[in-house]
């Protein structure tokens, strides 16, 4: 199954777990299932009340170059304004005070996400991503991505490529060590032993995303730490010339 490739890079990312109206707005520690097809529906200009079959064929591995840091912002809405003019709610009706939330963020996170798919299917994505009908975010329409963004938008093996070929958001060890990093996928990686992988549930598997009636499932995820070729830690004051040549690559590919 062939796929392309998405790098979530930004000053900020928020990966929420939670419905949009709870006091503490949280984040996953990684890109949710949920976000990332109300990303590719945003760019194919589908609304709330679009059909999220389309998706359902989608695998996902995020490789995780940098977790990030957490940081909690306190944030109030509608606060000294009349009643009318403060924010609404489900019943039609003004909160008449201010709205007090506490949103969570990953700061200076890096993630590498390969979606794969039917041909068709992905050629029809990289189309939508490359002329967006929706701007793409990390998360919140606040968090806008860095460019590069789509690296690629087809590669034969995706797994493969996260392991040997896309650059690392990560400086090489000082040390001469593996560079170690942890890998997310949507089905046990068979070439992994059992003990050295962590299953995880996560709620994020979406169903709908209609505005009154949002309702997910779970599905598993298994994690794992690996080592990938130390010549893809890039340092910093050159990360960006190694991206941009790595995207590039499969364009002069592509034309010859």
């Amino acid at each position: 199954m062939s796929g392309l490739l998405l790098r979530l890079a930004g000053p900020l990312q928020s990966w929420g777990e939670r419905s949009a109206f709870t006091a503490v707005r949280d984040t996953a520690p990684f890109p949710t299932r949920s976000a990332l097809i109300g990303l590719f529906a945003a760019a194919e200009g589908i609304g709330r009340g679009g059909g999220l079959a389309r998706y359902e064929s989608l695998e996902f591995i995020v490789r995780v170059d940098r977790p990030g840091i957490r940081l909690i912002d306190y944030h109030t809405v509608g606060g000294g304004l009349p009643k009318a003019r403060t924010a609404a709610t489900s019943g039609g009706s003004n909160k008449g005070a201010a709205v007090i939330t506490r949103r969570h963020y990953l700061a200076d996170a890096v993630f590498v996400v390969a979606v794969a798919g039917p041909d068709e299917d992905l050629a029809r994505l990289a189309g939508a991503l490359h002329h967006p009908h929706w701007a793409p975010y990390l998360g919140r329409r606040s968090c806008v991505p860095d460019e590069p963004f789509l690296l690629r938008d087809h590669v034969q093996d995706p797994d493969e490529e996260l392991r040997a070929h896309v650059p690392v958001s990560q400086t090489p060890p000082q040390d001469g060590s593996a560079l170690v990093v942890d890998f997310l996928y949507e089905r046990m990686p068979t070439d992994v032993a059992a003990a050295a992988v962590d299953v995880l549930t996560a709620n994020d598997a979406p169903v709908s995303f209609a505005q009154h009636s949002r309702s997910h499932t779970t599905r598993r995820l298994y994690r794992t730490a690996r080592a990938v070729p130390n010549r893809l830690a890039t340092p910093h004051h050159t990360l960006m010339q190694q991206l941009i040549e790595y995207a590039h690559d499969e364009n002069t590919e592509e034309g010859a």
